[in-house]
């Protein structure tokens, strides 16, 4: 078996919320979008990245995501996001730190989702 892609679904209570995590700070874009509709949603995309957004509040209450960015700029990243969106910055890991794998990462979070930035 060979898959092209992995495309998560992430549901909000308020898909803004998402919209501000992903597009705003992390400059994600959005390639296509139905937020007008009774079940607003979108897809949202960053090279090869791509992740539908919905706004669903039951299923919202029952998925808090957490997910891994790989990068090798961590500390670009990290400056970017902690001078421009500080509020986002995971209280239990927000500076760039040096795990005991080996791995440096730092984390971000909304009310709905859990991101980890990380640079091997």
């Amino acid at each position: 078996m060979k898959f092209a892609k992995l495309v998560p679904n992430v549901y909000y209570l308020d898909i803004k919320d998402g919209l501000k995590l992903f597009i705003d700070c992390l400059e994600f874009s959005i390639g296509h979008e139905e937020l007008m509709s009774k079940s607003p949603f979108c897809v949202i995309e960053k090279g090869e990245l791509q992740m539908y957004l919905f706004e669903n509040k039951e299923l919202a209450k029952e998925h808090n995501p957490e997910f891994r960015l790989v990068t090798n700029s961590i500390d670009e990243i990290y400056k970017k996001i902690s001078s421009s969106y500080p509020e986002f910055l995971h209280p239990n890991l927000s500076k760039v730190t040096l795990r005991p794998w080996g791995a440096k990462e730092f984390a971000i979070r909304d009310n709905q989702v859990c991101i980890i930035i990380q640079q091997w």
